[in-house]
């Protein structure tokens, strides 16, 4: 009972729901780990005593909690103050404030942004806290709008290097903000990724979330690219050359998008620019961009440059480089200050055309523009990691639990934050995340939002089906998040497809958090609703490896009436397919059933998988029929795809997404959970119906996708 007591007072589940009302118990040996993770020993009796003993003396000691937040709709508690205390406020701006008396309300009143409270108890004690004062909800989308989601590395042009770039992307939101009157662009995470060969190909295992890849420059747009001369010049020639023979690879030979490839000629051009001095505004410019990015950027290119002498996974560098503080990384900083400056200067580059992309958004008259994607969590062995190695719990790994579709749980190889961590820091790292990503964003998708509120750990060494939850603090979370996207005027997009518990949905619909919405999995799946409207969905997660969910079985998809348009949600992003699911054109021909059968994926027997995904189809055609939505005819592939999202216009979804690989008919997923080796995951380029690569130029002309752009924007009028 003490080892309960004191893994509920850190706010770690001894028991857990797979289904309603079937509750399955946590080992003893994973709430140990767990705890230990979070600094606290319950391996023994008497060491759980002693820890319960330490926190019920933390707790009556403490005057405030670790971070005090604050709303116009939810003052803080501050019960725990005693009679006759005194508060001041030290506010944002450096401004001293008496507040005198504890009064909750005066708190909420105070202007929006992170401050600090000092309390003062009448028998001398005295503490102070990060106090958060956020607005109640995030902003809303401008207006109802449709938009692409894109994988950026797919969309290649005739100008990129063998992979889709930040030029490909403005000229993407240049052109369809215009001709199509989309109003976002919605992209894989951006984030940087640890460095290969090989580079773990997934954008969902990131080395740092806090700063985007180079990998995704366009190079003859960098500045100083004009001002090569020289042999640097004919060195940049023979790299462009080189980059269009591999952009032909896979355009027209039908290779693979090679990353590793695309960045050792990319990181080659870079070297060459590195060495072009800086006019005196350019440097003026960089200088600024140093100074606003602080610590965070030294610390990330000061990582980049040591996985450069000793390998990308920290955890094996020499002793004394392991932690960012150390003496040992100070005397070797002076002998790295030029590699440091090349990092930062990538960075600085990217930010740069990442600021222009969004602006080529906003000029082609979109709403919102990018829609930038926020991975659930990092590599164990990259940058951030290095960086902020306190604020993550060593030993640990996300995932899922077992459910009807896994009955394995899921591993996604990530480390979690710890919560007690996050809450001393007045959850600064989380703070300065958002606010990266928020730069040049009009939007912002959060993968697995879930996670705001509590993620599966798994100890090190263990199955995923050994591991518990551990809770967050979901009201600071979402503050932190509303008073960021406040500050950058952006929407913000929850992944909150697979198991969802209950009242996560409604704690983010009252934030004004949209929820995502796939067409194949809106049914109504019985009480209890709207909670587990969305069970048989994917949990995409991290995206390493989370299991699809298979098509409801011919006897239980009666219960599971799909529903009707006026009964989705309107604080939505809904969409047909996803990155993790089947291009649509591959359901309707049965093509996704086919290739999970050729690498053994299939839940069961090949015909009874082939039956379920016959029948679902059937249903769903039937459904359109009847609605006056499929006057091609159930047998046109294309004149389908046109009506599953005549489908959604009928919805009130606030914003409605088209899988640009859906606009063109292309046939094979981007990702196929479950795989590794076994499916080229993220490596395959935007294709037509026949598996030809599109170029955006392509696109661009293509009658298929303008039909089915036309019908969306005519349905918005």
């Amino acid at each position: 009972m003490g080892r309960a007591r004191l893994a509920r007072l850190h706010g770690i589940a001894t028991s857990y729901e797979p289904a309603p009302g079937r509750s399955v118990p946590i080992a003893d040996d994973t709430v140990v780990a767990v705890l230990a993770a979070l600094g606290v020993d319950a391996s023994t009796p008497h060491a759980v005593r002693t820890a319960l003993a330490a926190s019920a003396e933390a707790m009556d000691a403490a005057l405030l909690p670790r971070t005090v937040v604050a709303r116009p709709a939810r003052p803080p508690d501050l019960t725990g103050l005693p009679e006759g205390s005194v508060l001041g406020v030290e506010t944002e701006g450096g401004a001293a404030q008496e507040l005198g008396a504890p009064d909750p309300a005066a708190l909420a009143r105070l202007p929006l942004g992170i401050h600090v409270l000092h309390a003062h108890s009448p028998d001398g004690r005295t503490a102070r806290a990060p106090l958060i004062v956020a607005p109640d909800r995030v902003p809303a989308p401008p207006r109802r709008s449709h938009g692409f989601l894109v994988q950026l590395y797919s969309l290649l042009s005739r100008q990129s290097w063998g992979m889709g770039d930040l030029g490909d992307l403005a000229d993407l939101a240049a052109w369809s903000g215009r001709a199509l009157g989309t109003g976002f662009v919605q992209l894989n995470p951006l984030h940087a990724a640890v460095p290969g060969p090989p580079t773990d190909p997934s954008p969902y295992r990131p080395s740092s979330r806090r700063f985007p890849d180079p990998v995704h420059l366009r190079i003859e747009h960098i500045p100083e690219y004009a001002h090569l001369t020289g042999a640097a010049r004919l060195r940049a020639d023979a790299l462009a050359a080189r980059a269009a023979a591999l952009r032909a690879g896979v355009l027209e030979g039908g290779a693979l998008i090679d990353r590793d490839a695309v960045w050792a000629l990319k990181r080659e051009a870079l070297e060459l620019l590195w060495k072009v001095p800086l006019g005196p505004g350019r440097r003026a410019e960089y200088c600024d961009f140093l100074a606003e990015q602080g610590q965070a950027l030294e610390d990330h290119a000061t990582w980049c440059a040591i996985a450069e002498r000793h390998g990308p996974d920290w955890r094996g560098w020499p002793a004394g480089l392991r932690e960012p503080r150390a003496a040992e990384v100070a005397r070797l900083r002076p002998q790295l200050l030029d590699r440091i400056d090349f990092h930062c200067r990538l960075a600085w580059f990217t930010d740069q055309q990442l600021a222009g992309a969004q602006r080529a958004a906003r000029e082609a008259g979109m709403g919102i523009g990018l829609v930038h994607d926020l991975a659930v969590g990092v590599h164990p062995s990259g940058a951030d990691t290095w960086a902020q190695q306190g604020a993550f719990a060593a030993g640990m790994s996300i995932g899922a639990p077992p459910d009807a579709f896994n009955a394995r749980g899921q591993d996604w190889g990530l480390p979690p934050w710890r919560p007690d961590a996050l809450a001393v820091a007045g959850y600064a790292p989380y703070r300065e995340l958002l606010r990266q990503l928020l730069r040049h964003a009009g939007a912002l998708r959060i993968d697995h939002v879930m996670g705001l509120f509590r993620l599966w750990w798994v100890p090190e060494g263990r199955p995923p089906t050994e591991g518990t939850y551990v809770r967050y603090d979901g009201e600071a979370m979402l503050s932190v998040l509303a008073l960021e996207a406040h500050r950058a005027g952006a929407a913000v997009i929850g992944e909150d497809l697979g198991t969802v518990e209950p009242g996560v949905r409604g704690a983010l619909a009252e934030r004004g958090v949209l929820g995502t919405s796939v067409l194949w999995f809106e049914r109504d799946y019985g009480e209890p609703a709207p909670e587990a409207a969305a069970a048989t969905a994917p949990t995409s997660a991290s995206s390493s490896a989370p299991a699809s969910a298979p098509a409801p079985a011919p006897e239980s998809a009666a219960s599971a009436r799909i529903l009707a348009p006026d009964e989705w949600r309107s604080a939505c992003l809904a969409t047909v397919t996803t990155h993790d699911l089947p291009p649509t054109a591959a359901r309707l021909t049965g093509e996704d059933v086919a290739l999970r059968e050729r690498l053994g994926l299939l839940a069961g027997p090949p015909e009874r998988e082939r039956a379920r995904a016959r029948y679902e189809l059937t249903e769903w055609l039937r459904e359109l029929a009847r609605r006056g939505l499929l006057p091609e005819g159930a047998g046109d592939e294309e004149g389908a795809v046109r009506a599953v999202h005549r489908f959604l216009l009928r919805t009130p979804a606030r914003m409605i997404g088209v899988w640009l690989p859906d606009a063109v008919g292309d046939r094979r997923p981007q990702n196929l959970p479950g795989t590794w080796d076994e499916y080229p995951n993220w490596r395959v380029p935007i294709s037509g119906p026949d598996g030809r690569p599109h170029t955006l130029e392509e696109l661009a002309a293509s009658p298929r996708l303008h039909a089915l752009m036309r019908e969306l924007s005519d349905g918005q009028h």
